[in-house]
């Protein structure tokens, strides 16, 4: 069991029955009254983040996690399939699951996979990464690094991000994970 005292910051947590990871937890202790844990809770199942309030000294179940090194091999439309690069183990998971992270890596990437309870939970990506760019319209002449303007570009995964004018097809771009930002030409 783990208590509100000693929540921290990507901690995984129990609640009713559903798998939370802590994104921020702040401790309250108003001059009137009992304290209290205010805290941001991303689920596990899907993503989304929610507000949620506790009072000091509650418990929960603490969720045992372990990352491991998987490969990508291939998505097929209902699941995304991966097999451990140690005992070569594969499986599946529900591609809804893990959408947003596939995104951004290619088949045959090894990536780190977050077990929760011995179960896959989701992918761990690198804060960027360097993909190549597939479609885009050409820049034309006197687009240059400072001027200003911004334009599609399909990447390799299939994804579209927003890239400066004079980026084309065949260049590698360094992609932020997080937000799907450009950052640079790699």
């Amino acid at each position: 069991m783990i208590s509100t005292n000693q929540l921290k910051n990507g901690n995984h947590i129990e609640v009713d029955g559903v798998i939370f990871k802590v994104v921020e937890s702040q401790h309250v202790k108003p001059g009137k009254g009992g304290a209290f844990v205010r805290t941001k809770l991303r689920r596990a199942t899907d993503g989304n983040v929610i507000d949620k309030t506790f009072r000091a000294g509650e418990k929960f179940r603490s969720v045992r996690t372990e990352g491991r090194r998987m490969q990508f091999l291939y998505a097929d439309g209902t699941d995304a399939h991966f097999m451990d690069v140690e005992s070569f183990e594969q499986f599946a998971i529900p591609e809804g699951k893990v959408a947003e992270e596939l995104r951004w890596t290619k088949p045959n990437d090894e990536v780190d996979m977050l077990f929760m309870d011995g179960e896959p939970g989701g992918i761990q990506l690198p804060s960027s990464v360097e993909l190549e760019v597939t479609q885009t319209e050409p820049g034309l002449r006197g687009d240059t690094a400072s001027g200003g303007g911004n334009k599609p570009a399909t990447l390799e995964t299939g994804a579209t991000i927003q890239v400066p004018l004079f980026v084309n097809i065949g260049d590698r771009v360094k992609v932020q994970t997080e937000t799907g930002e450009y950052m640079s030409r790699a």
